[in-house]
């Protein structure tokens, strides 16, 4: 959890006529004062991440990485510990192509080792391996080895690999257990933009492949659908709450990219909602899937968490008006008993019987979201929809979902 620079500022080097938006050090340490003081830090949004284009055009007389002399006058390690002085952390950029994709000096394969060194001296706790400039031979070999010499240099390093995006973000090209092995989080897909029709590609990418993508994640190897542009310009206050409501059910890594000096209280409310967020890094780490999707334009997510407890998205397509979706949780496969939900947009809490139909109005373009909770263990049962299993058929308890052992 944390910010990252890249929507929203992208590769604004023009620090003469933009100097409160372009790639700085003024920029980061803006955006680590908001976080420090203004109770994003204590919601777990911890790190600050440079994006592409905080370098200089040249390497230095040692062959290392350094970065532009007018823009980040202090230094890189300078900015790290005035992270770590306020309890963030730092996270760079880099690309293992020629040249990274805004055109700066990559990190070839023979550099892999001086450059991973160069970022424990600077102190840097994250770390974005892009891939622009470089073709499938070189990301195979490359990406196993910054892990490896990341992990040579003694200091923890998250490290974030953008190597199945580059290579269609499936099976048979992408190995996700070998991704697993080497890297913390990992961009399956394409650059997410400040458009709802930029966030709805991305919702279906990875909902349309959830057999595949779900099985890959787990507590420190996480699927990343990219950047929150909740707080930008693209997303009504509704598709914000929708953008948030379903990376927490994705279990995605929270970046948000937007300028947190000037956010309006609406979306930093949805970005600071306990609840959402406690869903998102819910220890088990098991990511949810969609369960529904209705020909009226409803579908329903469903994710387990722990302590027998689960998350439950209603989600509209619709364009027209609020639909009232009428269904009960024996339909949505829970199990006979009473179940506690809360709502975790409006606060809302009350307890349904598994049997009792209820109604929820969700807006054009929004969602509902659900806290559900019960007594005792839960099991839930799968049923059969045009011959195919659908639905949370199974719970970790079964063996179905990955098995996390924390």
């Amino acid at each position: 959890m944390g910010w990252l620079a890249w929507e929203r500022y992208r590769c604004d080097i023009d620090c003469k006529n933009d100097p409160k938006n372009c790639i700085s050090e003024k920029l980061f340490i803006d955006m680590a004062d908001r976080l420090f003081e203004d109770g994003w830090k204590e919601l777990g949004y911890v790190y600050v991440n440079i994006d592409d284009c905080w370098s200089s055009m040249e390497r230095d007389k040692d062959g290392r990485l350094q970065p532009d002399p007018n823009r980040f006058p202090g230094g890189i390690q300078r900015l790290a510990r005035y992270m770590h002085d306020r309890g963030l952390k730092l996270g760079i950029y880099g690309d293992m192509g020629t040249h990274t994709c805004g055109g700066y000096p990559g990190t070839t394969l023979d550099k892999i080792e001086i450059d991973a060194q160069t970022f424990a001296n600077w102190e840097v706790d994250m770390f974005k391996f892009d891939g622009c400039y470089s073709n499938a031979v070189e990301q195979e070999l490359g990406y196993p080895l910054m892990s490896k010499a990341l992990n040579a240099t003694g200091r923890p390093i998250g490290y974030s690999c953008s190597w199945p995006a580059y290579q269609g973000g499936l099976p048979p090209k992408v190995n996700y257990t070998q991704l697993g092995q080497i890297c913390n989080l990992w961009r399956n897909y394409g650059d997410i933009q400040d458009s709802w029709n930029s966030v709805l590609s991305i919702v279906d990418w990875f909902f349309e492949n959830q057999d595949v993508l779900a099985t890959a994640a787990a507590p420190g190897r996480w699927n990343d659908p990219d950047m929150l542009v909740i707080g930008d310009f693209g997303l009504s206050m509704e598709q914000s709450r929708s953008q948030m409501a379903l990376w927490a059910i994705m279990a995605a890594p929270l970046f948000m990219s937007n300028d947190l000096r000037t956010i309006s209280s609406g979306a930093q409310s949805i970005l600071q909602n306990k609840m959402i967020i406690s869903i998102n890094q819910d220890p088990l780490g098991i990511q949810g899937r969609r369960i529904l999707k209705e020909k009226v334009g409803i579908e329903v997510f469903w994710r387990p968490l722990s302590n027998n407890a689960s998350a439950l998205v209603f989600f509209s397509r619709r364009t027209d008006m609020p639909y009232r979706y009428k269904t009960s949780l024996s339909k949505l496969n829970y199990t006979t008993g009473s179940y506690k939900f809360t709502d975790v947009y409006t606060g809302k809490t009350d307890v349904l019987k598994d049997s009792t139909e209820f109604v929820v109005s969700v807006n054009p373009t929004g969602v509902v979201m659900w806290y559900v909770s019960a007594p005792g263990k839960l099991k839930y049962h799968p049923f059969l929809r045009g011959g195919k299993l659908h639905g949370p058929a199974y719970d970790a308890e079964e063996n179905n979902f990955p098995r996390v052992f924390l």
